[in-house]
């Protein structure tokens, strides 16, 4: 979790952040100009969660909150759907990890090339990396995670990226490294998955989404002049 010094404003370091995330995810899970101050759609019927119990939820919750957070430069995680994406992404095969080589040996030791080494799949590192994250708050706080004020959840988030807190039952470093993919994914994809509520992550970056072709504009270097479309239609 870097400073807000280290980067120039929410909207270049999330353009950033983009590359580090496979195009197939964006376009497929499922850049237009925006007004800064457009806000995200209000659901009438706000959604509940089918994996998450209501402290996970919580949980979630504040810490994309704090990971994406809305500024002036428009809504945040929460407010782009980002916890109903993870959610429903961990009653995938994704998150019961279906799509991961998952047979024996583990080696906490090898290089990255070689993949995931450990047994424990999306749904597994929420739901025991949260519990014990929660565990070490109350005895450090007295709180849960979710009942801290922002700046201390900012100071523990740092803290699990940088895997300076002992978790015993999970790296630190791996409970961070799933809920800033997830939240960066939620953020971007297709709002047929859930997130990106509004369309509000590809307006923020200029991405035009899902529309037939945008190629004449590419080399262009203009600002793309229409709003980016979801693969279900939907404008921004």
């Amino acid at each position: 979790m870097p400073d807000d010094k280290a980067f120039n404003g929410r909207r270049d370091f999330l353009r950033k952040t983009l590359a580090v995330i496979p195009a197939i995810t964006v376009a497929g899970y499922g850049v237009a100009t925006t007004v800064a101050s457009q806000a995200a759609p209000t659901l009438q019927n706000p959604y509940r969660p089918r994996f998450f119990t209501a402290a996970e939820w919580a949980f979630v919750n504040a810490a994309v909150a704090r990971l994406i957070p809305s500024d002036a430069n428009g809504p945040g995680a929460v407010e782009a759907g980002v916890p109903e994406f993870i959610d429903r992404q961990l009653e995938t095969a994704y998150g019961h990890g279906n799509l991961w080589y998952m047979q024996a040996p583990f080696s906490a030791d090898a290089a990255p090339e070689f993949g995931h080494q450990l047994k424990l799949v999306p749904r597994d590192i929420y739901r025991i990396g949260i519990a014990a994250l929660d565990r070490w708050c109350q005895s450090q706080h007295g709180k849960v995670f979710a009942e801290l004020e922002p700046a201390g959840q900012d100071d523990l988030l740092r803290q699990l990226e940088g895997g300076h807190l002992d978790l015993q039952d999970l790296p630190s470093t791996l409970l961070f490294s799933q809920l800033w993919q997830n939240t960066r994914e939620g953020f971007f994809a297709d709002p047929i998955h859930g997130g990106n509520r509004g369309l509000v992550g590809w307006k923020l970056v200029g991405f035009p989404g899902a529309r037939a072709d945008f190629m004449d504009w590419v080399d262009r270097n203009e600002k793309y002049p229409f709003p980016p479309v979801s693969i279900s239609g939907e404008r921004g």
